[in-house]
């Protein structure tokens, strides 16, 4: 197998390990709210954040949800500062936007599995039963662990073409004490890398953009799947939308990061006009969110809302919109992937540990806002966020655009 080839089989293996483990992750945090609200306990109130679960909603007990929470917290920081160094790794300049949407497109396509299960089985049901719980977390656990045992299918790209690694052969003969000494000085020296990288003007403003993807993250994972299934108008069919809601955002993600994948070496003008696509797309979905959802759905209680929005709610506007959400989410996502990699492709671990540590805090304090404030505030944080990220975005891609007139050509990034 040549060299190119190899790192290619290393980004599928990567993208097809995630979509086993997002199938169940996602899934999850598609319907976990309303799993919650069926246990009809107030001690999970407040709990609609702990949506990463898996495992615990199988016999879910409020100890074991705040507990695995600090956990999954952790093991997400390093699983996707280790994805985001793999993908590095295994890209160069020309490659790096084709592999992000490769990568983004399999990951995104557990929406689309795990999903449409939950609208088969759940189709009709208006309160989710024990043993309907059991039977899909269970699922959604054995389908996580494969994912996790697909990464030891992943190859040590050839040496000659990984950044950074112009040690010899002879390097690998050290003893095990020296070399857990040197692993450690290396996650104390990315430890400090991560915090002087804060600060730089790029990361701060790519920040901007990244708060933004943990909002919206927050909302198409776990509280639109919430509103849907809260309003009574829907009828039989408001838990088994859940499922099919999921699909249609899984959708917009497969077709956004199959197709930006595909399109990125022929892309003349950079990541900007995709990340504008993806703005244009997501406030066409929240205007329609407004008009559709009534403003109390995210916080209504266990028996749902008989309350309407600035029209009629309809089904075929609220599937039609998770497919926009996903489609922006894949905009965004995409090319802030392949943006790191580009200016960090010498050092990529610190900057996607940034990434994902502010993308994660912005995604907890989301889930937090979401049990208290209405439909129409939530959509309006969204908006202003969206609106700057997007602003900051470009003004790093201007400045990337420059640097590559220097050095390399622009078009196949």
């Amino acid at each position: 197998m040549s060299p190119e080839s190899k790192k290619l089989f290393n980004i599928i293996i990567l993208g097809i390990a995630f979509m086993f483990m997002f199938t169940a992750f996602q899934t999850c945090g598609n319907v976990a709210q309303t799993v919650i609200r069926s246990l009809n306990s107030t001690d999970f109130h407040g709990s609609g954040y702990t949506s990463m679960y898996i495992a615990v909603f199988i016999q879910p007990f409020p100890w074991s949800f705040y507990t695995a929470s600090v956990f999954i917290g952790i093991a997400a920081a390093v699983l996707w500062t280790a994805q985001g160094n793999c993908l590095t790794i295994n890209s160069d300049e020309h490659t790096i936007g084709r592999n992000s949407g490769i990568f983004w497109a399999l990951l995104q396509s557990s929406l689309f599995f795990g999903n449409l299960y939950i609208y088969f089985a759940w189709q009709g049901k208006t309160h989710i039963s024990e043993s309907d719980r059991r039977t899909v977390f269970i699922a959604l656990t054995v389908i996580s662990l494969v994912g996790t045992v697909l990464f030891f299918l992943i190859r040590k790209p050839d040496s000659e073409n990984v950044l950074g690694e112009d040690e010899s052969s002879d390097d690998q003969d050290l003893d095990v004490n020296e070399s857990a000494q040197n692993n450690m000085t290396k996650a104390v020296d990315a430890f400090k890398k991560s915090l002087k990288l804060c600060v730089t003007k790029e990361m701060l403003l790519l920040s901007i953009t990244t708060a933004y993807t943990g909002l919206e993250l927050t909302f198409f994972s776990g509280v639109y799947g919430t509103c849907i299934g809260a309003i009574n108008k829907f009828g039989t069919e408001e838990k088994s939308l859940i499922g099919l809601s999921g699909i249609f955002i899984g959708i917009g993600e497969i077709l956004g990061g199959s197709l930006f994948g595909l399109l990125s070496k022929n892309n003349r003008f950079g990541r900007n006009p995709v990340v504008l696509l993806g703005i244009l797309v997501h406030f066409i979905a929240f205007y329609l969110i407004f008009l559709n959802m009534p403003g109390d759905a995210p916080i209504a209680p266990v028996e749902g809302t008989d309350s309407s929005a600035y029209i009629k709610p309809s089904k075929e506007v609220a599937i039609f919109c998770s497919f926009l959400l996903g489609l922006g989410d894949s905009c965004f996502n995409t090319q802030l992937l392949s943006i790191l990699g580009f200016l960090y492709s010498e050092d990529s671990a610190p900057a996607f540990a940034v990434f994902k540590f502010v993308q994660s805090i912005c995604a907890a304090v989301a889930f937090f806002y979401s049990n208290y404030l209405l439909l129409h505030w939530q959509l309006l944080v969204m908006v202003m966020f969206g609106f700057f990220g997007t602003v900051s975005f470009f003004t790093v891609e201007w400045e990337a655009a420059a640097i590559v007139a220097r050095g390399s050509d622009y078009r196949s990034i």
